[in-house]
């Protein structure tokens, strides 16, 4: 591993003062690059671990001065009955001008590069609040697991702090980053999303035969753990799906407690701005 200093991280949203990721007053850190791909993820943009741009339609004023600015001509405005700008992702590079002029924010980078001083810089403003509350940070996504090296590196920040470490993750990695990282966690919290390996394949991408023996392995080293369920009507929200997940995780270890996380109906809104399709709808 290098020096703390080389390793950068891609962060698409740094929340404070969170207050559902885990014990007490938190910074959760969300990171980009998830290795499913679920299709009622709520954060589209956090899947892929590319930055991009995206568009916010609802706070566009079509003014044009993106257009202009755009070096490589990949913006254009579109004058019919609901004008709008089209981006041209093949012949976007990124270059950021037309964030830089956007006078209504209305486009921005879905993500950035930050190393590990700098983001600790930003998670020490908020000590006295973990101290106060008992709460800490906490890695998710995206998901942390996807960049390692970083995660790793920062956890292990933390706790030489002496900050609570929470990691949101879906388990979908290999056994030896557990191994790496498991002892610098203080908190796991646990997405299980379908138990059946088929249904979880069809819906996300990825089955989830790895995800299981990781879960036992974080269960067996007696980590603490928290699993959450998201409440997908139609799909993971099925009696027959809570029930399978409830047992695999008694079986697993009879301590561990659940949490049903209500899915979030307005998600569609950020497949918009990034020009993707919502398959749910």
């Amino acid at each position: 591993m290098g020096r703390q200093s080389e390793i950068d991280g891609v962060v698409f949203k740094i929340k404070r003062f969170s207050l559902h990721d885990g014990p007490g007053i938190r910074t959760s850190i969300f990171l980009k690059g998830c290795p499913l791909n679920c299709i009622w993820c709520h954060s589209p943009e956090g899947i892929s671990n590319e930055i991009s741009i995206w568009y916010n339609i609802n706070v566009c004023i079509k003014c044009g001065i993106c257009v202009e600015a755009c070096p490589e001509k990949a913006l254009s405005l579109d004058t019919g009955e609901l004008p709008y700008i089209s981006i041209n992702r093949e012949s976007c590079k990124l270059s950021g001008e037309c964030v830089n002029v956007c006078p209504s924010n209305a486009l921005q980078f879905t993500g950035y590069k930050i190393n590990i001083p700098d983001l600790l810089k930003e998670i020490e403003k908020d000590q006295t609040y973990f101290k106060v509350s008992g709460g800490g940070i906490t890695l998710t996504g995206g998901e942390p697991l996807y960049q390692p090296e970083f995660s790793g590196a920062l956890l292990k920040e933390c706790v030489k702090r002496g900050i609570h470490t929470t990691i949101e993750t879906s388990l979908l990695c290999d056994k030896d980053v557990l191994e790496q990282i498991s002892g610098n966690v203080d908190l796991f919290i646990v997405d299980l999303k379908i138990f059946d390996t088929d249904q979880h394949n069809f819906y996300t991408g990825k089955h989830n035969e790895i995800i299981k023996e990781n879960f036992k392995y974080i269960a067996a080293a007696g980590k603490r753990i928290i699993v959450r369920i998201p409440l997908v009507e139609n799909i993971s929200a099925k009696e027959e799906n809570l029930n399978a997940i409830f047992e695999f995780v008694k079986e697993t270890r009879s301590d561990i407690k659940f949490e049903k996380i209500a899915f979030n109906p307005l998600a569609g809104n950020n497949y918009k701005k990034l020009g993707i399709p919502y398959f749910l709808e």
